[in-house]
Parts: C-alpha cells; structure tokens; sequence
C-alpha cells in the first residue's frame, strides 16, 4: 500500500516536466549570462574617414576590466591605444580606451579580454579601418586558460560545491534526525573540501582569467586583483562565513551532542529543559543564517547575480541550493549511518523522508523559475549545450524521485528491535576477568590491545546484525542508488554552473547577426580533409566543421573517420586558422576530446570575416603525422 508522500510523487514528476515544459514555450528578449559582445564603436569591418578618438565596446552584460582588457594593434602590429581600459559613461557593460592621435590609414584590429558579471572570463577581437583597408601583420590569439589551472580551477569548483553539500546536509540531519560518529564526519568532512577548495579557488583564480600559468597563482598582485572583484570578494565571504560554520561545528557535535545521551537526565548540571531548548532555538538560527549566507556567495557571483530577474534569482537561488544541500547532504548522512550498522531509530529515518520530500517540491518550484530564466525556449533547450544538460539534470532528478520512493517503502517496513550483540558481552567481559586473575594486573599496553579487539568484535557484531536486518538492508540498498545518481546530478549541476545559458547563447547570435551592418546569417561551413600518415592505419579523412561561421564565437568540431567510413581515435589531432592576406593568426583551437573519433572546442574566436586558410595535423603514431591545408569562408 502506498503512503500519502509516496503516492504524490508520480504525480510531482509529471508537474515538472508539464510546467518545464509550459515555462519554456514563450521566448525573452534579454540575455541572461555570460557577456556578449553586441556592439563595437567603430564597428566591427567598418572604414572610419578619419582617427576616432576612442574604442568602445558594449556587452550584453557588466564586465570587469584589467589593464589590458582593450588593446588595439596598427596594421604593423604595435599597440596604438592609451591609458587603461574603463567603462564608457559609468556603464558597467561597456569597455572603452582612448587611441593615440594622429593615426593613418590601414586596419587595426582590436582585441579584447574581461571577466563578465558571472565570473566567468571572455575574450575575442574585430577590425576597423581608418581611410582605407590595408594589409596588416597584427597577430591576436585568443586567450586560452592554461590546461593545468583550468582542470585544478574546475576540480576546486567540484570540490565547493561537494563540500558545501556535506556540511550543510550533514549539520541538519545531525540537529533534526540523528547524531553520530559518522554524521559527524560527513559534516567536517563537508567543512574541510570547502575550506581547501575555496583558499584554492582565490590562489588560482588570477591565472584562470588571465591565462596565466600555475606558476603565477601566488603572485601577490593577482590575488589583490581577484579580491578586488565580485567574484574574489565573494569567495573571500566564504573563508569567513566557514570560520563561523567550524564554531558552529564544535558546538553542534560537541557540548550539545553529550547532553543528548542517556545519562542527560541523570546529571544535576544546573541546565534545565528550558535552557536546551534555547540553545536548539540558537543553533537553528544560527546554523540558517550560516547555510544561506554560504549558499549566497555562489548566487551573488554566478549566473543568477547577472541578467533577467537578478533581484528575485539571487534569492531563489539561494534557496534552490539549500534545497540540494538539505536532500543530497542528509542522504550522505543516512548513507553513512546505515552503512556502518549505526542504532538509527525509524522515527529519524522518517524526519529525513519528510525533509526530503519538502527539498524536492522546493528544487521543483526553483529549478522551475531557474529553467525558464536561463533557457527561455524551446529551442534553446534542446539546440544548446546549456539546454541539453539542463534536460540531462531533469532526467536524474525524475530517477532519483523514483528510487526515493523505494526508500520511503522500505522505510514504513522498519522496526526498532534491540541489538542482537547485548548478549554476547558477558563473554568478553568474563574473558578479560580471567585473564587478569591468572596474570595479575595487565599492562596498560595490554589493556590498549583488548580494548581494540573487544571493539573490533563489536563493530563485526554490529555488521552482522545490520545484514541480518532485511528492511535495513532493503533501505540501505535503495538509499546507496540514491547517492549514486546524486553524485551524477551534482556533477551535472557543477557543469551547468560554467557553460553558458541557452538564453545568452540565443541573444549572442541574435545580437551577432541583426545588429547595424551585420551580415545575413548563414549556416556552418564543413571542410573534408583526406589524410594519410603513411603508417599502419594511417589513412583516413578529418572533417571540419565551423559553426555558424561568422567572425565572432564559433563552435570548432573535428569527425576522423578511417576509409570505411567508421569514426576513429587518433593520438592528436590539431587544427589552426590563418587570415594569410591581413597576416592574423594561426589561431589555434583548444580541442577536446567529446566522443570517438570527435573533437571540439567551443567559443572559438574569429576576428573577422573572409578567406582563411585551415591547418590540419593529424598524427596517428609516435612518428605517423602529417599535415594538410584547406580553406573555409567566414562571414
């Protein structure tokens, strides 16, 4: 028979993905994170009759600039702006620096680099010309994070969000369900990853959006410039708000943990009831305000601190992330209980069941709001990276409400029985005698090694009696499947918080092809390449693929297949882009490995529009390698 909550949830599932899917049908006309670039003074493949005075970029959103956020190159290749980089008329979402007077004519290209009000770092560049258009030996590479500080800045970030998930998940059902040692360590634990992964966050950050490499994450002066940001100072709120969480830590599990024994009523402390009581009441302030003052440091440097709704998604997203850390958090600390044969009485399992249930109707009605804001469309939704993950999270949440509700079965089927182990510690009690009447008084290094075996049987007792337990058993299963597909979500989610919202995206196009003088849109262009190492094996085709092929972000993509057709893996693969008549590049594209036999680097930036030469390296063994060229138009 099925319990109330239990028999809701189908129906929870089938309300989300109808109103997901009722959100999604309108569109918006704002973009929602990640700064675009929408407008450039001069514009981009524009010919100026004289000098401007100054170069003025205009983002979907506010930036953050750095000494060389704008830097403009004559048509020889030397830098021909001045001062530094600011914001035109105090608009947070524009870029501006002055030129030096008495400019020629010819081509300069502009290239720029910021941080958006998300936090997370963009770059491109454009061209102009003054008088005429001329050749010009300016090279602009766009900027690339370092492979070694982006994959230890993404696991910092794995980290955080892990961290903060067990702390939060673990304090609450240490205050609302049930204490113990291994609460305990999924808390502290929680504390610890958040703690180190935060201090790693700011030492690495300088060199995330700079580009810079690992040897200059202790640069004294980028760690004051990352403090000096959003994003620094958010993550700096951290440190201090953990320093309050350890207090709360050593109280939680400390004095307030050893009242809560058998012996409680026994001792004459002078502590009344009444005075418990308040110290509970100050612990759940305390320990709110602490959790949601965690949970904002991501929602005020983050997607939800910029574009649509920024006043109310700040707030939904705090409440969107306790919603996590209370349902993923608690199921690691039931985990963890049942899965060491720890005494857990049914009513607690029943206080988490509840406490779930509400975490999930929360997470619906925020992820909801969320979906809506970041997505805005049907198409955005299933033709965007941002929108293909956002349906891989629905998905796991739709299992995970399933296999709760195996949970909550197996839940309303547990008993509180006595352990089965009281009987056997007369035994080892009569044991120990004995041998201390035989030997005489033992040693305390003795007693150190008894103590250790009699626990050691305890804990196999215990063992045994927890697989004995078929409903405990049932529910550790079920609760074990839980956690595995959480860590899933929470990878997932920790993914969706660095691409970029399907929203944007759409916008960035938007912006990219109906803004003054821009050109009509036109669909990807695709270069077939035949290869031959010479080799074993070493015959094949690359097929590039340049999506939408406009100057501006493109999507790089490189299919090797071998001669039947059948896609294949290569040891590398490189391709590089050339405007050989202006002289820019070779712009390298920082592939990464997708799929067998498939490449891809997103945010690839092109200058401008015409005729590139495309280089392609393909090596198929330690000496097996080649190169070939091809071209491809740009609009």
């Amino acid at each position: 028979m099925r319990t109330p909550i239990t028999g809701r949830l189908p129906a929870l599932l089938g309300m989300l993905l109808a109103v997901l899917l009722c959100a999604l049908g309108p569109g918006a006309a704002t973009a929602s994170a990640h700064a675009a670039l929408t407008a450039t003074d001069p514009a981009d493949g524009s010919v100026v009759k004289a000098a401007p005075q100054r170069v003025t970029l205009t983002f979907s959103e506010g930036v953050l600039l750095s000494a060389d956020s704008v830097r403009v190159l004559d048509p020889h290749g030397g830098r021909v702006d001045e001062g530094k980089p600011a914001h035109a008329d105090g608009k947070s979402a524009t870029a501006a620096v002055g030129l030096r007077s008495g400019l020629g004519d010819g081509t300069y290209t502009v290239a720029w680099q910021a941080v958006s009000a998300d936090s997370h770092p963009v770059a491109g560049a454009f061209t102009f010309s003054i008088g005429a258009p001329s050749k010009t030996t300016a090279k602009v590479a766009p900027t690339r994070i370092d492979p070694t500080v982006d994959a230890l800045y993404a696991t910092g970030r794995y980290a955080a969000y892990a961290g903060f998930v067990l702390l939060v998940g673990g304090c609450l059902f240490a205050g609302v369900c049930r204490t113990s040692r291994s609460v305990q360590r999924i808390a502290v634990g929680g504390w610890i990853a958040l703690f180190v992964s935060t201090a790693a966050l700011i030492l690495l950050r300088g060199a995330y959006t700079t580009g810079k490499g690992l040897g200059s994450v202790l640069e004294l002066s980028l760690i004051s410039d990352v403090l000096a940001t959003k994003p620094g100072a958010a993550l700096l709120s951290r440190l201090l708000l953990l320093s309050a969480a350890a207090v709360f830590l050593a109280v939680l599990f400390g004095s307030y943990t050893r009242e809560d024994g058998p012996s409680a009523r026994e001792r004459q402390d002078g502590r009344t009831a009444r005075e418990r009581r308040d110290v509970a009441f100050g612990l759940a302030v305390g320990g709110a305000l602490v959790a949601a003052g965690l949970a904002a440091t991501w929602a005020m440097a983050e997607h939800a601190s910029a574009g649509l709704q920024s006043w109310l998604a700040m707030p939904v997203d705090v409440v969107h992330l306790l919603g996590v850390a209370a349902w993923l958090g608690g199921l690691a600390a039931l985990l963890a209980t049942l899965w060491n044969g720890e005494a857990i009485p049914r009513a607690a399992v029943l206080r988490f069941s509840r406490i779930a249930f509400v975490s999930v109707c929360v997470l619906v009605a925020t992820g909801l709001y969320q979906s809506w804001r970041q997505v805005g469309s049907w198409g955005a939704l299933t033709g965007t990276e941002y929108g293909r993950l956002l349906l891989i999270k629905v998905g796991l949440v739709a299992v995970l409400v399933g296999i709760a509700a195996v949970s909550r079965r197996w839940t309303t089927r547990l008993t509180d029985g006595k352990p089965r182990t009281e009987a056997k510690k007369p035994r080892t009690d009569a044991k120990s005698k004995g041998t201390a009447k035989g030997k005489g008084a033992l040693s305390p290094e003795r007693a150190a090694q008894l103590a250790r075996q009699q626990a050691a049987r305890a804990k196999a007792a215990g063992l045994r009696q927890r697989d004995a337990d078929e409903d405990r058993s049932g529910l550790r299963r079920s609760v074990l499947a839980e956690t595995g597909v959480a860590v899933v979500l929470l990878v997932v989610t920790t993914l969706l918080t660095g691409t970029q919202p399907g929203r944007s995206e759409t916008e960035q196009l938007r912006a990219g092809a109906g803004g003054p003088g821009a050109p009509a849109a036109t669909g990807p262009a695709e270069v077939a390449i035949p290869f031959d190492t010479g080799g074993t094996n070493g015959r094949g085709k690359a097929t590039v693929r340049i999506d939408p092929a406009r100057s501006g972000d493109n999507t790089l993509a490189v299919t090797v297949t071998d001669p039947g057709g059948r896609a294949v893996d290569v040891p590398e693969v490189d391709v590089s882009l050339t405007e050989t008549e202006k002289k820019i590049g070779p712009l390298r594209a920082a592939l990464k490995h997708t799929a067998p036999g498939r490449w891809e680097a997103t945010g690839f930036q092109l200058p401008m529009a015409g005729e590139w030469q495309l280089t392609l390296t393909v090596r198929t063994s330690d000496i097996d390698q080649i190169t070939e060229l091809g071209n491809v138009k740009i609009n």
